[in-house]
């Protein structure tokens, strides 16, 4: 009996489908695209899988901007991370498996293992403030004494100062509450202005769980974290004013900000009188440095409207995951708000949608006084960069950049190894289901597709997820600092 190699099978599919064109050119294209897909995914006869072919094409299109940032200034969320195992964690709290529940804020132990469960059960990653200092000090203590608890830089904005300083050209200022612990663990091209120093550290606690990992009766579909803390010097921004002032002096080409979700943890009163303070200091940076809002995991449906109505118009840029843009989304009844959760990998068209009404809606144009022009997505399977023409360049560069550092640094390799990773991506998507959106087949040989719609460009690449994660958390802060590191800002 003979077998039929890889390639061999390539090549004869190939012939075939020539055949059946020439047979019947009046072939629909789904009908072309399902003979035609295994072809393009087919390895060639060098044997590479389409992981490796994909990572290669990556790398020919991640070149520098033409005009890269030289000074980089970072706030104003930063603590100490200690991340363990979650069902570990709940172990040695003496916490039994019970029914899972979410809840916006954490009161108790037992309320963290409702929320902790909720989540692993949906694979979905997720922050929450705990109310009691007392209580959350106890779970630290026994957290951070635990077999395999490890700390690292925590804190979305130390985590994009830690990822940008890597890059030995870039000069990095960060400004958060700064402790001895967190000093210790910072890059040393970080600058920490004085007025950002702090005795004591602000920690936060990470729950990670594997794939198929078990709780009682409960069996985690992918590889994620949960995440809490009792952070009050985060959660009032206190470093916002210090950051600022700090910026005459730093002369930043690029400002990141990040931390704003903190503010959940905090009254009504003091949420609106801080976020109107936050407005104000944000009103003062100079126009011509271009600021990128970093979101993070948010619950207050009307503090994020809040957000998108009052911080969206003051930046240039976004960085968010699914779960914040449908809750963004669902904040102001924007497109597919009806949707209560993402089921599996987000629809590409639902995303396209729902980032194209923030731009319409909140973004820049002849009629509106908002300098929001750039957002990139990221999820699990895949990102998206969405741009307002005209004001940046080297798209296709930062979006592949952010998808190979999601394989990296998940994979803690230097580069991409193509059999530790593999594609959870759609091979084949609509653009749009609020308009006739066009159908798109990806090319592992071509990894970035774009699409344009009234003056907006859009940038979409698979990631290469990695099959076995060493570490999950900061991966949206590293595909952030890595997308922003390759983008380029035309002068206005």
């Amino acid at each position: 009996m003979a077998v039929w190699s890889g390639p061999a099978c390539a090549g004869f599919l190939a012939l075939a489908v020539g055949c059946v064109l020439l047979l019947q050119p009046e072939l629909p294209g789904s009908a072309l695209r399902a003979l035609w897909g295994p072809v393009l995914w087919a390895p060639p006869s060098g044997g590479a899988s389409a992981e490796g072919r994909l990572a290669a094409a990556w790398e020919a299109l991640i070149v520098r901007p033409a005009r890269p940032w030289s000074r980089v200034a970072v706030g104003v969320n930063a603590c100490v991370d200690v991340v363990l195992s979650g069902v570990k964690l709940l172990k040695a709290l003496g916490l039994s498996p019970g029914n899972g529940e979410d809840h916006s804020v954490l009161h108790s132990r037992e309320d963290l293992e409702e929320a902790f469960i909720h989540f692993m059960g949906r694979g979905a990653a997720a922050e929450r403030f705990f109310s009691d200092e007392e209580a959350f000090h106890n779970i630290s203590q026994i957290a951070s004494a635990l077999p395999g608890a490890q700390h690292y830089v925590g804190g979305n904005a130390a985590l994009i100062g830690q990822k940008l300083a890597a890059n030995s050209d870039l000069k990095v200022l960060l400004c958060g509450p700064v402790g001895p612990k967190l000093h210790q663990l910072l890059d040393d091209n970080i600058v920490v202005p004085p007025e950002s120093m702090q005795e004591i550290d602000e920690f936060h606690l990470i729950l990670e769980y594997q794939a198929g990992e078990q709780w009682g009766q409960l069996t985690a579909p992918n590889a994620n974290r949960f995440i809490f803390s009792h952070d009050l010097s985060n959660g009032a921004m206190n470093k916002l004013e210090v950051f600022v002032s700090s910026l005459e002096e730093f002369q930043p080409d690029l400002v990141v900000l990040s931390g704003l979700h903190m503010m959940e943890g905090q009254s009504k009163e003091i949420q609106k009188k801080r976020l109107l303070e936050a407005v104000i200091s944000i009103s003062d940076i100079p126009t011509d440095i271009p600021v990128h809002l970093e979101l993070a995991s948010m619950t207050d449906r009307e503090l994020m409207s809040n957000i998108m109505h009052q911080v969206f118009p003051l930046v240039n840029s976004l960085g968010l995951n699914e779960q914040e843009l449908l809750f963004l989304s669902q904040s102001a009844s924007g497109p597919h708000s009806s949707l209560l959760a993402w089921s599996g990998v987000p629809d590409v068209g639902m995303v396209s949608d729902i980032l194209f009404w923030i731009l319409k809606e909140h973004g820049r144009s002849r009629e509106r006084a908002s300098d929001l022009t750039r957002i990139h997505f990221h999820t699990l399977a895949y990102h998206i960069l969405a741009t307002v023409d005209g004001h940046w360049g080297n798209q296709l560069a930062s979006v592949a950049a952010g998808a190979r550092v999601a394989g990296t640094q998940a994979c803690a390799s230097e580069t991409i190894d193509a059999s530790r990773v593999s594609l959870k991506a759609p091979l084949e998507f609509l653009t749009s289901h609020s308009e006739a959106g066009s159908k798109v087949s990806i090319n592992p040989d071509e990894p970035v597709v774009e699409w344009h719609r009234e003056g907006i460009s859009f940038h979409f690449t698979p990631v290469l997820v990695c099959k076995d994660p060493i570490r999950t958390v900061g991966l949206g802060d590293a595909i952030s600092a890595e997308g922003l590191f390759y983008s380029e800002v035309y002068p206005h």
